[in-house]
């Protein structure tokens, strides 16, 4: 066994050495173990345990003292970065986009759709299925995020309106047949977008409400027919009235609900975030960039979904000053609740890794360091900043300074 640092651990795709990482924290489901170790073989997480196993030649070790190991980030609302877009519909765009979130401890993540025509709908769903799996150098591509066209226009945010549209079954039965769709987002007091709701879940997608006027009744008749999260909760939706409460009630009061949120501290008060974790619990929480080109970029004009957005201080906003997405990664949106909902590490964790591979029915393979599952992890540092990304027991990222 070779107990050299980071820079000798082999990152070329193929790689089948055996890798230990040892010493760190490692979070597993129940506990962190404070001296842990991770045995990975042919991808796969092998063993977690205390203490330290004992060395083989055909090993790698990565030591990891005094850094935390972790599942690796999956992020299921995400439009670009890198001045790269889902809708420019080229490999290169979500390779990009792949190799950026591998940075920020992302291994996982769906490309996701604007309100856009059908050509150009599906021109980003072909090419997204193009790009599935792991992408060298970089996170998985899980599959396909569509948001819109089904959306309610005075709820549209930086929707198209002009693009906005009730769901024909010929359309959206197309749109399943050109790629790999595992969530859509559409609001469900347009008659015609609630039917498409078992026919997706009949697809393997799930279902998440939003850019929505619906009423509290309107959504519990969505949830019965099996509609499982609200998209980038609080926004794209009325906000919560006493006497009406809409979306945002019953995400906050459905258990049947998962509820996204983008903690970049612009998009909802860390009062508000403190307010729906507490309501909701870690284990329906699903942390959600909903990043845009502009995120890693400096400030600037960008474009999102046909409409011109400025960045100040690393706010997306359309002229109308309507948020535009954000500039937001998934491991800053870790610590952003972390601060503002008081909870600890692993608590924030879950709502980056397990909550949202549970929302796909992922969780047998993804979202947490256990046996049998992926080895899609992460090292992070005592201001938990990214150390090391790991994606199938391959590493994709490492610090230049390590």
């Amino acid at each position: 066994m070779s107990a050299t640092g980071f820079k000798a651990i082999p990152s070329t795709p193929g790689a089948r050495k055996a890798v230990v990482i040892r010493g760190g924290r490692v979070v597993t489901p129940t506990r962190i173990l404070e001296r842990g170790t991770v045995l990975i073989r042919e991808g796969r997480i092998v063993d977690v345990s205390e203490g330290e196993i004992g060395p083989s030649d055909e090993e790698t070790v990565i030591l990891a003292e005094g850094l935390t190991v972790a599942p690796g980030l999956i992020d299921l609302h995400v439009h670009g970065a890198m001045g790269y877009d889902t809708m420019d519909a080229t490999p290169e765009a979500i390779q990009a986009m792949a190799r950026f979130f591998a940075c920020h401890g992302v291994t996982g993540f769906l490309p996701t759709t604007m309100t856009a025509g059908r050509e150009e709908t599906l021109a980003a769903i072909r090419n997204v299925a193009r790009c599935l799996g792991p992408c060298a150098g970089g996170a998985e591509v899980l599959g396909l995020h569509l948001e819109g066209p089904y959306v309610n226009e005075a709820q549209a945010g930086a929707q198209l309106v002009s693009a906005i549209r009730p769901a024909g079954r010929e359309e959206y039965a197309a749109f399943f047949q050109a790629g790999p769709v595992r969530l859509i987002t559409l609001a469900p007091e347009v008659p015609s977008n609630r039917e498409l709701i078992p026919y997706a879940l009949a697809q393997g997608a799930a279902v998440a409400l939003g850019h929505s006027q619906a009423s509290y009744e309107e959504v519990l008749e969505a949830v019965a027919l099996g509609a499982s999260q609200t998209t980038h909760t609080f926004n794209g939706m009325p906000p919560l009235h006493h006497r009406q409460p809409g979306i945002v009630g019953a995400a906050l009061s459905c258990d049947a609900l998962r509820a996204q949120l983008i903690v970049d501290l612009v998009h909802i008060h860390p009062a508000v975030v403190k307010i729906a974790v507490r309501a909701k619990g870690p284990e329906r929480i699903i942390l959600v960039t909903d990043a845009m080109r502009a995120t890693g970029l400096s400030d600037g004009l960008y474009e999102l979904g046909g409409q011109a957005v400025t960045v100040k201080q690393g706010e997306a906003r359309l002229a109308s000053g309507r948020l535009a997405g954000s500039t937001l990664t998934l491991e800053r949106a870790v610590r952003h609740v972390m601060s503002a909902a008081q909870v600890p590490l692993e608590q924030a964790l879950q709502m980056a890794t397990i909550v949202p591979a549970r929302s796909l029915g992922l969780d047998e393979h993804k979202g947490s360091l256990e046996p049998g599952k992926d080895a899609d992890i992460i090292l992070l540092d005592d201001n938990l900043e990214v150390v090391l990304t790991m994606v199938r027991g391959e590493v994709v990222y490492r610090r230049e300074n390590m």
